[in-house]
């Protein structure tokens, strides 16, 4: 946490909407971290298959590299001993195991920095994500800007029909939106 000096490990964890900044920003963090001369580690869900599988690539096309993994199970079997901080990009495609991890993590003296969608498309929360939230000592609700009206966008609207919870995709298949202007899809 920036400008907080805490003893120990932590859990931050960076939420809102696609299109909102949420890659962007652990890059940012990952690379202060670097400044600092931190070990740092950086994992992804596997079915993220957007992009490079072995970087955290956000919208702005800013790169860190990132180790692609099946499960949350995975990231303890994965970190280093000397590992000072841990960053996760796409949080909510991990399994339910990931708020375990993270805070295993912690209790080892890990910073652990968390990045992902806390709701899904229909504006519901996004399976593991409110967990994560309420463990963590700090959460950054980021937004985006609305693509019809230009305010602030709280919410991720899905332009395609598919009808499944996980469609992974970027734009063309998301577009960010306000409350108002986010269409809620039927039953």
């Amino acid at each position: 946490m920036e400008g907080l000096i805490m003893d120990g490990g932590w859990v931050e964890v960076l939420v809102g909407p696609m299109f909102s900044g949420k890659s962007e920003e652990l890059i940012r963090l990952l690379r202060r971290a670097q400044i600092a001369r931190q070990k740092i580690q950086v994992f992804k869900p596997e079915v993220d298959t957007r992009g490079d599988a072995f970087r955290v690539t956000s919208h702005a096309r800013q790169e860190f590299p990132a180790a692609p993994l099946p499960s949350a199970q995975e990231i303890l079997k994965r970190t280093f001993p000397e590992t000072q901080v841990l960053g996760i990009d796409e949080a909510q495609f991990f399994d339910e195991e990931i708020v375990e991890v993270c805070q295993a993590l912690a209790h080892r003296g890990v910073r652990v920095i968390a990045a992902g969608l806390d709701l899904d498309y229909r504006g519901q929360p996004f399976g593991v994500m409110p967990r994560l939230m309420a463990v963590a000592e700090r959460v950054t609700k980021l937004a985006a800007v609305c693509t019809v009206c230009g305010g602030p966008a709280s919410r991720t609207q899905r332009v395609t029909h598919d009808a499944a919870l996980v469609v992974v995709g970027g734009e063309g298949v998301y577009e960010a939106r306000c409350r108002r202007h986010h269409d809620i899809p039927g039953p």
